[in-house]
């Protein structure tokens, strides 16, 4: 049995090990009520009615429930991470290892992004020290947390939300104290029109990475019904209240640069949202890419690396490329990932549920406690949907590019794998070679 304060990420996570479902919707809602949010309620905002804009977050938080849900429970069932179950859901044994390190190559950039972005705000707030020395500090605190996992990780969702929403809460009410609420809403957009099929990809497209790493923290969940709660919950209450609070903002100031609002109302309040809205969503960031890493390692050499040591390692690299300032070149490539990892929760979702190809060796491990003795090394239909459906999703610019990757994945694995006759036969596993 692997060391509770590792976090299992080379098993499941036993039931002992599991939490109650408001302890998991918190940090869930914590990833969605960051400043990233009022950004994008704000770009809404700029270029939307108020009403449209509504449309918009309804259209986007509706895909991400459905994404968020489907591989949430596949996460939850099995107790599995993302990375470790996508080698009984259509990846096998070399194939997840590919999708741990994309993962972790992205959200390991993002960490980065978010702790130069929280570096430049504390210089700016507080000063004294330059600002690649607050982004060590704040690498340093971010990968403090992580290190003690999901229960501390937990705890500091408990502290951060209430204190960012009520902080952040303050700071609106006095940046619209001085509007009609009628007047926000009935006005016309002050910038460049944004459709509706725009806005809804505008906050689709910003969350869909998190909603595929969804099994990162569902496998702690005891229930199917607690991940419908907590991502209902969480998603609906981040995207509506933080994403329209940011639309009141942009319509009320005229400009989609509301964030400076929140961090300029005071010098101590600012500092103190800028931390807890860094800090629990930046965890999650290091958290899930410390989990693609070490599935990585030990697909490819099979060794297995502590977690937490791994943290400290990949958290480390994130905050050194952060304060050297080579993170603002990741961007482009950021973008790229952002087409290439939702194919991966389409082929999952395929293999898992329709296709069920691997559910009997689960369902029989599971029973055990363990995980199956085997795994295919080799999917060649895996390999075509998700070269085909990144393809597809990059180039073709009409609709949501991030869920044209997405279904384009479904569709192409479900096709491919009826060719392969994996719908009338039952799959091979190498024998002998373990899990």
């Amino acid at each position: 049995m692997e060391d509770h304060g590792e976090d299992f990420p080379l098993g499941r996570v036993p039931n002992s090990a599991r939490y109650g479902w408001f302890s998991v919707a918190v940090q869930r809602f914590g990833q969605m009520s960051a400043l990233s949010q009022f950004l994008l309620g704000a770009t809404l905002g700029f270029g939307m009615k108020f009403w449209s804009a509504f449309w918009a977050l309804t259209l986007g938080a509706v895909v991400l429930e459905v994404v968020s849900i489907i591989v949430g429970i596949a996460g939850q069932r099995e107790g599995m991470s993302t990375s470790l179950l996508a080698r009984w859901t259509g990846f096998g044994r070399y194939g997840s290892a590919g999708i741990g390190i994309v993962i972790a190559i992205g959200l390991v950039g993002w960490f980065g992004i978010q702790n130069a972005v929280f570096a430049a705000g504390l210089a700016q707030l507080i000063g004294g020290m330059p600002v690649w020395l607050w982004s060590v500090l704040a690498g340093a605190a971010v990968i403090a947390i992580v290190t003690f996992g999901f229960l501390s990780m937990g705890w500091t969702a408990y502290i951060a939300v209430p204190l960012f929403l009520i902080l952040s809460g303050w700071a609106i009410i006095s940046g619209l104290s001085h509007h009609a609420l009628h007047h926000l809403v009935a006005m016309a957009p002050p910038g460049p029109l944004l459709t509706l099929g725009q806005g809804t990809t505008l906050v689709a497209g910003g969350f869909i990475i998190g909603a595929v790493i969804t099994p990162d923290m569902t496998r702690f969940n005891r229930t199917a019904g607690d991940v419908v709660k907590q991502t209902i919950l969480g998603i609906t209450l981040g995207e509506y209240t933080i994403g329209l609070v940011g639309v009141l903002l942009a319509h009320a100031i005229r400009s989609s640069n509301v964030v400076s609002i929140v961090y300029s109302t005071s010098g101590f309040i600012g500092t103190i949202i800028l931390i807890m809205a860094t800090l629990k969503i930046n965890d999650w960031n290091l958290y899930s890419s410390t989990l693609g890493i070490v599935n990585a390692i030990d697909t490819l050499f099979d060794k297995k690396v502590s977690r937490t040591k791994t943290t400290w390692v990949i958290g480390g690299i994130g905050t050194i490329l952060a304060a050297v300032g080579i993170l603002q070149h990741f961007v482009g490539f950021l973008i790229i990932l952002g087409v290439a990892i939702p194919p991966i929760s389409g082929i999952m979702m395929t293999d898992y549920w329709i296709l069920g190809r691997q559910r009997q060796a689960l369902g029989d491990s599971l029973t055990k406690g363990r995980l199956p003795d085997s795994t295919e090394l080799f999917n060649w239909p895996m390999i075509v949907a998700w070269v085909g459906s990144f393809l597809l999703g990059y180039f073709v610019q009409w609709g949501i590019q991030s869920i044209n990757s997405l279904v384009a994945a479904v569709m192409l694995y479900w096709v491919c794998s009826v060719i392969d006759g994996r719908l009338e036969k039952r799959p091979k596993s190498i024998v002998g070679e373990t899990a």
